[in-house]
């Protein structure tokens, strides 16, 4: 990792300072998605626990942004329809600022497409806590989500999003993720680890993140249509 410096900050021009103000909001808005396209089906419902790490890369330097940890919920509405609720507890890095106490929450609709295999994902979302100001951290990511089954034990999870901020002199940026879920019985639990990169679109440099998660889909039903 390359340390955080002077120089760093001069080569990314406008797509650090324009990462940075998002950053003054409170946090770089989580990217990762940790899920596939399957649905739930009505009344069942998922957990998935997740650690991710963030960095910021141009030029050939990159540099440590922030951690997170979250937990992410979702029950079955309809056969064609989950809702989803996501929880996370961001920690900057300290050369990236000082703002402590940042939570991010989201929730949203997603519907399938394909059965098993395509889904797309309305979440919006905003963070609170110290030091910031809820209304200029509102965001829509409308997802797209594919299931690329391998195996019983393996799956692959590509999934491509548009973070779209509700206050228009924010701008708007892309993500693309891959993700796999890894299982002896990918229907009752799964280990998802996933890496993805956000992008401001014109501009030079990307956020990078690594992730963990783990889910898990208790036998019991909410209730049956």
């Amino acid at each position: 990792m390359v340390i955080f410096n002077q120089k760093f900050i001069c080569v990314r021009g406008f797509f650090l300072l324009s990462c940075l103000m998002l950053l003054s909001y409170g946090c770089v808005a989580p990217f990762s998605e940790l899920q596939s396209a399957k649905l739930l089906g009505p009344g069942k419902i998922e957990t998935t626990a997740h650690f991710s790490s963030v960095s910021l890369s141009s030029e050939g330097e990159s540099s440590h942004v922030q951690n997170s940890f979250g937990i992410q919920s979702a029950v079955g509405v309809h056969m064609l329809m989950d809702f989803r609720l996501r929880y996370e507890r961001v920690g900057l890095d300290p050369d990236f600022g000082d703002i402590s106490g940042v939570n991010v929450l989201g929730f949203g609709p997603k519907f399938s497409l394909v059965k098993d295999w395509v889904a797309i994902y309305f979440p919006v979302g905003f963070a609170f806590g110290n030091d910031i100001e809820v209304s200029d951290t509102w965001q829509i990511h409308p997802t797209v989500l594919f299931t690329v089954p391998v195996n019983k034990y393996l799956e692959f999870n590509p999934s491509a999003k548009v973070l779209i901020p509700f206050k228009s002199e924010q701008d708007t940026m892309v993500a693309f993720n891959l993700g796999a879920g890894i299982s002896t019985d990918i229907n009752k639990w799964a280990i998802r680890p996933e890496i993805g990169f956000l992008y401001n679109p014109g501009e030079s440099g990307y956020f990078m993140h690594f992730s963990l998660g783990f889910s898990i889909y208790p036998r019991w039903i909410v209730w049956k249509d």
